[in-house]
């Protein structure tokens, strides 16, 4: 049996704010798209790819595109959090953008407790679906926190490499044991996962094979590294790889196609493009 707690860790995020830049012009070659309309929930290591879809989809051409986000740092932006917080301005936030109906997305962070891994993704599942009958449900997979200490924490937990940790986690832990439960449960609604997790150790590990194109640090600046502190939040060149993860996830975009300029000479629509092939279509958007 594998040592494997960092599941409990993984979900400890502190709080950030995140900035966008929405002054990007708009791509028409998807200008007969219709956007989506969704409730996103989560914490720092959810919140800069749902803020950041907004300039993505509207580039895309989604100009109907309308999210409602509702934040928490840490372990209370996990659904179970914003549940049991049942008198917070937030849990009322999520109850009334859910309320309006025709809501045709939920996303949630894969944050949970070890003994039951679903308990609040189930509570607001079952809210949403009763008054969005046909709503769909995404949960978007972080990376594991604390990037320098990552090969260290893997072998520690049994494994070869960051990359073998975080596939057993999205994998076993997130898809078998969460996922398909989820589905058993909701037979009749797609439920289906993001692995944002991918574009932060993938950038990480092009950045220690010197293969990325772009002068970054590890940690630094947002716009100049790929984390801004040791806990490992979403330095620009991230937050562009992630959240292309999500248009194609989300939206279906092409992303050999799509124009969107990331500010990065190295080929972000290629590295997500790969990670969304890579990822198990038995959990992908049907």
């Amino acid at each position: 049996m594998r040592v494997f707690n960092f599941f409990i860790a993984i979900f400890c995020f502190s709080f950030i704010s995140c900035t966008e830049d929405n002054t990007k012009n708009i791509d028409n070659s998807f200008t007969d798209a219709n956007g989506s309309k969704m409730v996103l929930i989560g914490n720092s290591f959810f919140k800069p790819y749902a803020n950041h879809l907004n300039t993505m989809a509207l580039h895309a051409g989604f100009e109907d595109h309308e999210a409602t986000l509702v934040f928490r740092g840490g372990e209370n932006g996990r659904p179970l959090n914003f549940w049991e917080d049942s008198n917070s301005a937030e849990h009322l936030q999520i109850k009334t953008a859910l309320d309006e109906g025709n809501v045709e997305y939920f996303g949630m962070t894969s944050g949970h407790e070890p003994n039951d891994r679903i308990e609040g993704h189930r509570a607001w599942i079952s809210y949403a679906l009763q008054k969005n009958p046909d709503i769909k449900i995404f949960i978007a997979i972080p990376p594991v926190d604390f990037p320098a200490n990552w090969d260290q924490f893997a072998q520690d937990n049994g494994f070869n490499s960051i990359q073998e940790l975080y596939d057993y986690f999205v994998n076993q832990i997130v898809h078998q044991e969460m996922i398909d439960q989820l589905r058993a449960e909701f037979p009749n609604t797609t439920i289906f996962t993001i692995p944002t997790g991918w574009a932060a150790i993938n950038i990480a590990q092009m950045k220690d094979n010197n293969d990325l194109l772009d002068d970054v640090s590890w940690f630094g600046s947002k716009p100049e590294s790929i984390f801004t502190d040791q806990k490992g939040h979403q330095g620009q060149i991230v937050i562009e790889t992630g959240t292309l993860i999500w248009l194609q996830s989300i939206y279906n975009v092409d992303l050999t196609a799509n124009t969107y300029d990331t500010g990065f000479n190295t080929d972000l629509h290629q590295i997500a493009t790969n990670i969304v092939v890579n990822h198990d279509n038995q959990y992908k958007q049907n």
